[in-house]
């Protein structure tokens, strides 16, 4: 199958040619014509397998054969809302409403937290069919009436396992509130979990499911290592690794955004040129980071989770697990950065006995044991012993998994399991981890509560 055997139109079939793509994914074979359909969707496909292109193409057509009909100022309504969890990803997403559109006459914008209102603004006022945005944000300006969302035809929610996951379901209620209850509604999803199919329910009118890779399966074409390493050799095994395989573009995540920092400053100071992305950044140095990274100035960009989403670098080879995340869930997410549309990529992960716990609950999560390459001058020490990982305000018993004991710093004891996890790992004032676009700073902290099992 090509895409021309899609229904696409000419304009959409040579900016996708000049993009460099001939053959649609599996993702984008199945959704395109469901979404050229009309209907609502619910589509899951693991990270990394052109589900952007899935709904932007066919969404750009759709718009394009209705002539919007501007108002009595004469200015664009919003046609079209794609609602996405951080700046990294709505700036991707809207990158590539630009670059398929690129033969079509549709204005389109991002609107993200961290930067000045204004600028937005005077764009809404000139007018805009497309509007690619995180939910903190586009809240903002519907509190200060700057923009129109009752015109709205075609609504996505992107990414919205990772919505749910930072705590976004209030705010996606609110969106949801303002546009209109007529419309087409794409949910796109890495991961099928109940929330989710819960949304869904709410939000889709009889929806097309496509299902294209069963739930938490890692791409086949990423080729995935362990390195078990002593604790404090894990900077030096990362500079080994780098230096003698002569890695030039090495995508590095740590837990927390204070250990990217101290991972950058080591890098720095062995000659490896890095940069770190997480919440407490500047949006002008993220994107800074990124764009150096991307066009192959920066040899390793260090990130955490949640400022990772968003990342789409077209044959990108190493993802580096400095550290494991604390919910296998993540570390799906996290290779998917490589091996992504086809090309092949290369995961590895730096696991110290802390994080045997870890390691056991991605490969059951994953249904698959990953070898294991102890690195010679590296190797743990035979009488090392596992210490407890403190995230945030959370202390994880000493090579525990999620059935281990966590415990408040102030020793209150208590079981955390599920996807919550992501979240209770954070300092106690962030309930629903590093928000993208916070808006509201002042907010009480949350309770730290245990999860239901």
């Amino acid at each position: 199958m090509s895409f021309d055997s899609l229904g696409l139109a000419e304009p959409l079939l040579r900016a996708v040619h000049e993009q460099g793509y001939t053959v649609p994914t599996p993702i984008q074979s199945q959704a395109i014509p469901a979404v050229l359909s009309g209907g609502d969707l619910l589509a899951g496909a693991q990270t990394g397998t052109g589900k952007t292109a899935g709904f932007v193409l066919p969404m750009l057509q759709r718009l394009a054969a209705k002539p919007a009909v501007r108002d009595a100022r004469g200015r664009l309504p919003i046609r079209a809302l794609i609602l996405t969890p951080t700046r990294e990803l709505a700036a991707q997403v809207e990158e590539s409403v630009r670059n398929y559109g690129k033969y079509m006459k549709l204005a389109s914008m991002v609107m993200f937290g961290g930067v000045g209102m204004q600028p937005q603004i005077d764009k809404l006022r000139k007018g805009v069919d497309i509007l690619v945005a995180t939910p903190g944000r586009l809240l903002d300006h519907a509190q200060q009436r700057t923009l129109d969302l009752s015109h709205v035809e075609i609504f996505v929610l992107d990414e919205a396992d990772r919505m749910l996951d930072m705590g976004f379901v209030h705010d996606i209620k609110k969106v949801l509130a303002l546009v209109p209850a007529k419309k087409q509604s794409l949910l796109f999803s890495a991961t099928f979990s109940d929330e989710i199919k819960n949304l869904a329910d709410r939000l889709l009118n009889k929806p097309a499911l496509i299902e294209v890779a069963r739930r938490n399966q890692t791409a086949e074409l990423i080729a995935q290592k362990v390195h078990p390493v002593g604790r404090e050799m894990k900077k030096d095994l990362l500079v080994h690794l780098i230096k003698s395989n002569d890695w030039h573009q090495v995508l590095v995540f740590t837990r927390m955004k204070h250990g990217a920092n101290r991972l950058v400053e080591h890098l720095l100071k062995q000659d490896v040129s890095a940069m770190a992305i997480h919440g407490n950044k500047s949006q002008s140095a993220r994107t800074k980071a990124l764009a150096d990274f991307k066009n192959g100035e920066l040899r390793v960009l260090v990130a955490t989770d949640i400022a990772a989403r968003g990342i789409d670098i077209d044959q990108l080879p190493h993802v580096v697990n400095f550290e494991l995340p604390n919910v296998p869930e993540d570390y799906v997410h996290r290779i998917g950065r490589t091996g992504r549309a086809g090309t092949p990529g290369e995961a590895i992960s730096l696991v110290c006995v802390d994080e045997d716990g870890f390691l056991r609950d991605i490969e059951k999560l994953i249904k698959r044991e990953i070898p294991k390459q102890i690195i010679p001058g590296f190797a743990p020490h035979p009488g090392e012993k596992p210490e407890p990982i403190v995230l945030g305000r959370m202390v994880i018993g000493a090579g525990a998994g999620r059935g281990g004991g966590h415990r408040h710093s102030n020793g209150g004891a208590h079981a955390s399991r599920g996807r919550n996890d992501s979240r209770n790992a954070q300092p106690a004032a962030r309930p629903a981890g590093p928000r993208p676009d916070a808006r509201r700073q002042g907010k009480p902290p949350a309770r730290l509560t245990q999860p239901k099992r």
